[in-house]
């Protein structure tokens, strides 16, 4: 008689990176690296990780797709909070992307039109901690990282990359949250680096990284 039976288990997930111009909706999950940032909240002592090669400290973030026939599949980020280059204002220049896509991320979630600024809309996105995020489900397309070169030669693979956070207001949007599948709508372009994403661009200053008492109520307790 058979001790392992392996029937039931699933079979292997397809081999490559997910097509590119893929729309799906993902799941956020912090990673915390053990180290932290002056004046971050409580709520993330220990969320931070430290660049071995600067200043940088960062949240190492890993994003699973939950829908559509790649559920399952897994993406990774970093988001540099604090460190590098910083601007005129004396803030990193990372920090600001990463603060335009948390923004990004936060209204594809919560149903927000980005021109929302009204007082309601700008609570929601005042959020308690980066903590908080964990587990934060919100539309994307998907793009994909071609591998550079290998110091031995040869080239690393192709990776998964967040192309876009598809928000209120575009057309997909309605389609993703009514659970409809989109048919994939590829870059087309071999450089990722070569259009800047939305929610990159510049938008209104939302407050994302002050520590605060309140915050809205599906962002608050304990996530896995």
């Amino acid at each position: 008689m058979s001790l392992y039976d392996l029937n039931d288990a699933q079979e292997q997930r397809a081999d490559g990176v997910v097509p590119d111009g893929t729309f799906c909706t993902l799941r956020m999950k912090i990673r915390p690296g053990g180290e932290n940032i002056a004046g971050a909240s409580a709520d993330d002592i220990g969320l931070f990780k430290e660049s071995m090669t600067s200043d940088v400290r960062y949240i190492d973030a890993e994003f699973t797709i939950i829908d559509g026939p790649h559920e399952g599949r897994k993406l990774w980020k970093n988001f540099t909070i604090a460190g590098g280059k910083v601007g005129e204002d004396g803030v990193s220049k990372a920090w600001h992307i990463s603060k335009s896509f948390f923004r990004a991320a936060v209204d594809s979630a919560l149903n927000l039109s980005p021109k929302d600024m009204s007082d309601a809309s700008k609570a929601k996105r005042n959020l308690p901690s980066f903590r908080s995020m964990d587990g934060l489900e919100f539309h994307v397309k998907v793009g994909i990282e071609r591998g550079g070169a290998m110091p031995g030669g040869g080239q690393y693979p192709d990776k998964n990359r967040i192309a876009h956070v598809v928000v209120p207001g575009e057309p997909q949007y309605a389609l993703m949250k009514a659970g409809k599948e989109i048919t994939p709508a590829p870059s087309q372009t071999e450089d990722p680096v070569a259009s800047t994403p939305p929610w990159q661009q510049d938008k209104p200053a939302i407050d994302l990284a002050t520590p605060t008492s309140a915050g809205p109520a599906w962002l608050k307790g304990d996530k896995k």
